[in-house]
């Protein structure tokens, strides 16, 4: 596609948009390419990396959207575990372009709501950004910005601190292993003396 292809599709878009506001009309959005960190201005890009590490984490079939499945699979690993009309609930609140899936885009609408205090009380979603949001209200700006590194760090010695068990648990058998053949050999030496 030339530039002025381009340039004209965008004109053209453009006066379309116009047309049906000045008629009074809802206008869908089209999204073909979004740039996340332009247009959620109101996150740092450490927030939005931040938000992104968070989405990764779910999006367990790679593919960039969370579907109904891996929604689910979320709020029960939050430990606040929906119906399926709640997560289809869920889905829909932030659903923009109604393929049934929450893009990463659409990821970040729900902290933008919450941040707002747009989203339903006791929804699902409400529920999903109390438990992966902080209210920078009462921790201040800087507590926002390292509630995640916190929460990383967090995981990172939960995990370190599993990894040290098992290896005390692995050196522990080991030691157990050469005891015993220790004591085997000192058997086997003491039995050929009383010969």
């Amino acid at each position: 596609m030339s530039a002025t292809e381009e340039l004209s599709g965008i004109l053209t878009r453009r006066q379309e948009i116009n047309e049906k506001l000045e008629e009074g009309l809802e206008v869908k959005p089209k999204y073909k390419f979004v740039n996340v960190y332009t247009e959620f201005h109101e996150f740092s890009r450490k927030e939005i990396k931040q938000y992104e590490e968070t989405f990764n984490k779910f999006d367990e079939g790679r593919d960039g959207y969370l579907d109904l499945t891996e929604v689910k699979r979320m709020m029960e690993r939050l430990g606040a575990p929906q119906t399926h009309l709640g997560l289809k609930a869920m889905i829909s609140e932030v659903d923009e372009d109604g393929d049934n899936k929450i893009s990463f885009r659409e990821f970040l609408l729900i902290y933008r709501k919450a941040r707002a205090g747009e989203l339903e009380t006791d929804s699902g979603l409400d529920a999903f950004a109390r438990l992966t949001e902080i209210n920078v209200d009462q921790v201040g700006v800087n507590g926002a910005k390292n509630f995640f590194e916190a929460k990383i760090e967090e995981l990172a010695k939960s995990n370190k601190f599993h990894n040290e068990i098992i290896q005390e648990q692995e050196e522990k058998r080991r030691e157990a292993e050469e005891k015993a053949q220790r004591m085997q050999r000192f058997k086997e030496k003491a039995a050929l003396f009383q010969h």
